[in-house]
């Protein structure tokens, strides 16, 4: 039987506990300065994942719209016309644990 690994930052960043996104905000160079319930600030890079999904993110004024939604992942909505919660595909979402992982530290405030 093949068993896996957890990656070592996974396991490090749940082992501190999961942090809430408190302030997401959007770039124009495609990054987040986002910043978390323990006030510590990241940015979170964007540019090379501008496809599939997240390809309509390209268009500057989209990628400006970013919020925090409901469940504290940092989102946007295709169409802000129609309601994400009852067209299930309008929203599109980063998880807010990948964006504490996959971001860098603004300042060493906090670590």
């Amino acid at each position: 039987m093949k068993t896996h690994t957890v990656p070592k930052k996974v396991k490090k960043y749940f082992e501190k506990g999961k942090r809430t996104i408190t302030k997401a905000i959007p770039n124009e160079d495609y990054t987040l300065t986002v910043t978390f319930d323990n006030e510590e600030t990241r940015v979170y890079d964007m540019s090379k994942n501008l496809f599939g999904v997240f390809e309509i993110l390209k268009d500057k004024d989209k990628f400006k719209e970013a919020f925090i939604d409901e469940f504290g992942n940092i989102a946007w909505e295709r169409d802000k016309n129609l309601d994400s919660n009852k067209v299930w595909n309008n929203k599109i979402e980063v998880c807010k644990d990948s964006v504490y992982m996959n971001s860098k530290p603004l300042d060493n405030t906090v670590s």
